[in-house]
C-alpha cells in the first residue's frame, strides 16, 4: 500500500544507571535499567524520513553517554544514506535527539512551534529546564531557520499520507510523536514521551519534565494514536532490542518496528 511503512529502531548510545534514576519518586528495588539511545527511520516507497538526530562522539564523552556507533552508520546498515536523507523530524531539542548537526545536508527539518520557544525562550533561564539542551543545537536550528530548511508545525498535522505528527509535551513543551501506517496496523513512535516501556505501562513518569500532566495525559495520547498499546514504542527502552527482530543477523541493534513484536 502507497502509505503504509517500513520502520526501524537504530540503536546508537547506551547510558548504564539504576532504575531509581528512570521514575518519579525513585524505584524501591533500584536493580540496574540502563537506557539505550535510537533513532527511527520511517521508509515509504518513494521517500525515507528520519526521526531524530542523536549525539556524537565528543557529546557523548561531554555527556558520559556510550556512542555504539556513528548514526550515519547505523542508518547504512539498512540502506539509507543520511547525506541524501530529504525529511528529518525532530521529537523535541534535547542533547540526544538533535545533534550531529551536519550529517543530513539535504534535509528539510520538522519541529513544533513550541519546541523552538521553549528552548530560545525564559524556560532556559532555569538549569533544571536547560541542562539536556545544547546551544550548539539551538543555534544549528536557528540556522536552517535562516536557510530555509525548517517547517514549524502547530499541535497534529499531516506529514504525508499515513504520517502524522501530534504535539504532546510533558518531558519538553514541545515534545511530539509520531504516528504512522504500517502493515501491522498503526504505530506511535513515542520517543520521550516515555523512556521505557514501564514509565506508560505502569503509569510511573520519568523524572525529567515540563509538565508531569501533559506527560500523563501523553501517554493516553498515544494510546488513542496506536492500534493498541503494543504498537507505542518508547524512546529509550532496551527492551525495543529483545521485542523486534533484528533486520538481519549481522545488524545489532537494529530492529524492524512495522512488523509483530516476538515477544
Amino acid at each position: 500500500m502507497e502509505d503504509c511503512y517500513e520502520v526501524y529502531a537504530v540503536q546508537y548510545g547506551h547510558h548504564d544507571r539504576n532504575a531509581s534514576a528512570n521514575f518519579v519518586g525513585g524505584d524501591p528495588h533500584d536493580r540496574p535499567m540502563p537506557l539505550d539511545y535510537f533513532v527511527w527511520a520511517i521508509v515509504g516507497p518513494d521517500r525515507t524520513y528520519v526521526l531524530d538526530t542523536g549525539f556524537d562522539a565528543a557529546m557523548g564523552a561531554k555527556r558520559n553517554r556510550q556512542l555504539v556507533r556513528p548514526v550515519n552508520e547505523g542508518l547504512k546498515t539498512i540502506g539509507i544514506d543520511a547525506a541524501t536523507v530529504s525529511d528529518v523530524i525532530i521529537s523535541h531539542m534535547h542533547f540526544d535527539h538533535a545533534g550531529n548537526h551536519a550529517m543530513f545536508p539535504q534535509a528539510r527539518y520538522h519541529l513544533q512551534d513550541a519546541e523552538m520557544g521553549y528552548c530560545t525562550g525564559r524556560c532556559m533561564c532555569h538549569p533544571s529546564l536547560s541542562h539536556a539542551y545544547e546551544l550548539g543545537d539551538v543555534q544549528a536550528m536557528v540556522g536552517r531557520l535562516f536557510d530555509g530548511r525548517l517547517q514549524f508545525h502547530d499541535g497534529d498535522s499531516q506529514l504525508a499520507p499515513g504520517l502524522t505528527l501530534h504535539r504532546v509535551g510533558g518531558h519538553t513543551r514541545g515534545l511530539q510523536v509520531v504516528r504512522v501506517k504500517t502493515r501491522r496496523g498503526w504505530v506511535v513512535l513515542g520517543s520521550d514521551a516515555a523512556h521505557l516501556y514501564a514509565n506508560f505501562e505502569e503509569a510511573r513518569p520519568f523524572p525529567s519534565f515540563d509538565s508531569m500532566t501533559d506527560m500523563l495525559f501523553g501517554f493516553d495520547r498515544m494510546r488513542e494514536l496506536a492500534s493498541s498499546e503494543n504498537h507505542i514504542i518508547p524512546g529509550h527502552d532496551p527492551l525495543v532490542l529483545t521485542r523486534y527482530p533484528l533486520v538481519r543477523a549481522d545488524a545489532a541493534g537494529v530492529v524492524r518496528l512495522d512488523v509483530d513484536p516476538v515477544l
